[in-house]
């Protein structure tokens, strides 16, 4: 395997990176740079690097007051899947959710990535609900991990 570089997002260049891949494996929910830098904000973002080239990123939102539960996401580019990158940008993220005293783990899939639903499934995670946020088509889905 190719070793995959995972760097916490710092800078402008770096949030580019993170929303090529955030808006290229999430159309229907496309960010601007401000959103971004703004979820940077109350959120640990990440990007995965195969030498300079962003082949994927993750998203670690903290437990929200009185919750429990940290969202962990790992997204990886379609010509870059199947390479165990996800599995490395997941457990990164992992163990950024348990060092913020995760109590349980969620994660989220845009229903069109099937890769990303069978991935979570594969680690244990279970559907918890369906939506549909205001104006899109595709359903998301809310997973935890039992």
């Amino acid at each position: 395997m190719t070793d995959l570089r995972i760097e916490g997002v710092d800078g402008d260049a770096m949030l580019r990176d993170w929303r090529y891949v955030h808006n290229t494996i999430i159309p229907t929910a496309v960010l601007s740079l401000a959103e971004v830098r703004e979820r940077a904000g109350r959120n640990r973002l990440t990007v995965a690097y195969l030498g300079d080239v962003a082949v994927g990123c993750s998203t670690v939102r903290p437990p929200a007051d009185g919750e429990a539960a940290t969202t962990v996401i790992a997204r990886v580019l379609p010509d870059h899947r199947g390479k165990g990158f996800g599995g490395q940008l997941y457990e990164h993220g992992l163990a950024e959710a348990r060092a913020l005293g995760a109590g349980a783990i969620e994660t989220c899939v845009l229903e069109s990535n099937p890769e990303g639903l069978r991935f979570a499934l594969k680690h244990g995670f279970v559907e918890t609900e369906r939506y549909v946020l205001p104006g899109d088509s595709l359903p998301f889905i809310d997973l935890r991990l039992v």
